[in-house]
């Protein structure tokens, strides 16, 4: 997977971006405004991203990054060499070097997502739909809502795409169990509170706010 984007067609030929839009074209708004997509090699938010710019789609690309991984700290510097010390605990994305698949120039936004947020965000997702997913879901449905609230305070209307990412099951003794958050220090609640505020209300309010 070094060189994931290379893998697949980026500019149509049944990728993933192309499948997005498909299953769009009947909705409300089909084309969407922020697609957001998590990065381990970085192969699918390229292939995204270069699609949605060769089809000439009014869509931006947010990459969310969990903590322990470089990907933020090189696309922010525009630095090709970051790197970080530790493992991510998000499974499946966040990397100690910048991949060579990974296509900063592809990308519009990218946000710093804390762990906790994003264990919080897939619970919440099992709460609404019955269905349980994993920390890199977790992940990208934070950086979606927080988008999504942005649009709303702003009054402006559209679609944000995000993708679920990997069944949650595996993770029964990491995410979804509280004696592993506890031994890793990790505290969901404000961020539960923030994304149930969110639903209730409408309103974004930053955890511990």
């Amino acid at each position: 997977f070094t060189y994931a984007e290379r893998a697949t067609d980026w500019r149509g030929n049944n990728n993933i971006a192309e499948s997005m839009y498909q299953q769009l074209r009947l909705e409300r708004y089909p084309e969407p405004t922020w697609i957001v997509a998590t990065a381990g090699t970085g192969g699918t938010s390229a292939t995204i991203a270069r699609y949605v710019h060769y089809m000439q789609h009014d869509t931006r690309i947010c990459v969310p990054d969990p903590e322990n991984s470089c990907f933020f700290d090189g696309w922010t510097r525009n630095d090709p060499h970051a790197s970080s010390d530790c493992g991510s605990r998000i499974e499946g994305i966040g990397r100690p070097r910048m991949e060579p698949s990974f296509v900063p120039g592809a990308i519009d936004r990218m946000m710093r997502v804390p762990d906790a947020a994003s264990v919080a965000a897939c619970r919440a997702l099992e709460q609404a739909i019955g269905r349980k997913a994993g920390g890199s879901t977790g992940t990208g449905l934070w950086s979606a809502l927080k988008i999504v609230s942005e649009m709303v305070a702003e009054g402006r209307t559209g679609s944000v795409v995000t993708l679920l990412c990997d069944p949650g099951d595996r993770y029964l003794d990491k995410y979804y169990s509280d004696e592993w958050l506890a031994a890793q220090g990790l505290d969901i609640a404000p961020y539960a509170t923030t994304l149930r505020t969110l639903l209730e209300t409408g309103e974004w309010r930053e955890p511990g706010a």
